[in-house]
């Protein structure tokens, strides 16, 4: 419009070339003068409807996100906007707040997110239950910190003590295919391709090892981690290291590590295991639960057996392979802050 009026256009002709009305291109031409001629090409800015959701029905419907549906007569657990802007509807005018008799469910996620409220969803947290916690965690990071220095200080012949981060994952499936996997084919099939049905033949449980010094990896695979197979993995450790090197094993609470049993096999070692417990509800702090899921990721992703004794198998070879090359985790969060005992 602008454009065209320049080059000596009449506004009757703009509008006709337009396909508008002749009041739209006046108007716009009378903005030029007063805002130029840049600013005149877009609308200027309306008012818009005025707010009829008052303050205080806003904050009562944030009150009620913030309580549970289960506790006001629903079967839900958690809202949903469609049931929130049900229940908002159904007793605004009884609680007060007439504007929010017609509310939708756009209209409650709208206020729900202005007030940064996110009832249909769940974050999941760890409660501490150890009145010990702090001086469990800073007796392990204390451990990590040790490691620290002995690798930056390098060997020198005369250490008398290993660190073993140390636990059990349990539930390891054994499942097989009902028919043979399919290769990619170049062109057709980019992907492997598997048979949706599978057979499972029982499960069996890894009782594993880190050197937090050397990045060795020992494992054992059994039927049931118990105390006697907890058992035959420290005898297992025992005979791996030189008889006058202190094993020291960073550990969960597990029933197995503390059973009578366990604790009856220590004594008759005296001197040969140093175990450190991380705090109740606080395995995360063990290092081996890094290894745990690099190996889920890797390894047992989509693995297919034909028995419990292939799925031994392959976890063995899965050691051998990383033992060539062996990978050294390390705790780093907040290591640097750790004062040194």
């Amino acid at each position: 419009m602008v454009l065209a009026y320049a080059e000596g256009m009449t506004v009757a002709a703009i509008a006709r070339s337009l396909h508008t009305y002749r009041h739209k291109v006046e108007r716009t031409l009378d903005r030029v003068p007063v805002v130029g001629p840049v600013a005149a090409l877009n609308d200027q800015p309306r008012q818009g409807r005025t707010t009829r959701i008052t303050s205080e029905a806003r904050t009562w419907l944030v009150a009620l996100a913030c309580q549970k549906p289960k506790d006001l007569g629903y079967s839900y657990e958690q809202w949903t906007m469609r049931l929130l802007a049900e229940h908002v509807r159904r007793y605004a005018v009884e609680a007060g707040h007439p504007s929010l008799r017609s509310a939708v469910p756009a209209t409650v996620w709208r206020i729900l997110t202005s007030n940064k409220v996110q009832p249909h969803r769940m974050r999941y947290y760890l409660e501490r239950r150890d009145p010990e916690f702090e001086r469990k965690m800073v007796e392990v990071l204390h451990v990590y910190k040790e490691v620290e220095l002995l690798r930056d200080s390098g060997p020198t012949g005369d250490e008398r003590f290993v660190v073993l981060s140390c636990d059990e994952k349990p539930g390891l499936q054994a499942i097989g295919t009902t028919a043979p996997d399919r290769p990619p084919v170049p062109g057709s099939h980019p992907t492997w391709s598997r048979d949706h049905e599978y057979v499972r033949y029982g499960t069996m449980s890894l009782l594993a090892a880190i050197d937090l010094l050397d990045g060795q990896v020992l494992g054992q695979v059994v039927e049931r981690h118990t105390s006697a197979a907890f058992i035959e993995f420290l005898r297992t450790l025992d005979a791996h290291y030189p008889t006058d090197t202190t094993i020291r094993l960073v550990l969960d609470n597990h029933s197995i590590h503390t059973s009578r049993e366990t604790t009856a096999y220590l004594d008759s070692r005296p001197g040969r295991f140093d175990l450190v417990f991380t705090p109740k509800h606080g395995s995360w702090l063990n290092l081996i639960e890094s290894f745990f899921g690099k190996m889920a990721r890797t390894v047992l992703r989509s693995l297919r057996v034909s028995s419990k004794e292939e799925l031994k198998q392959r976890i063995e070879l899965y050691f051998q392979e990383l033992n060539r090359e062996p990978v050294i985790f390390r705790w780093t969060y907040q290591l640097d802050e750790l004062a040194v005992a």
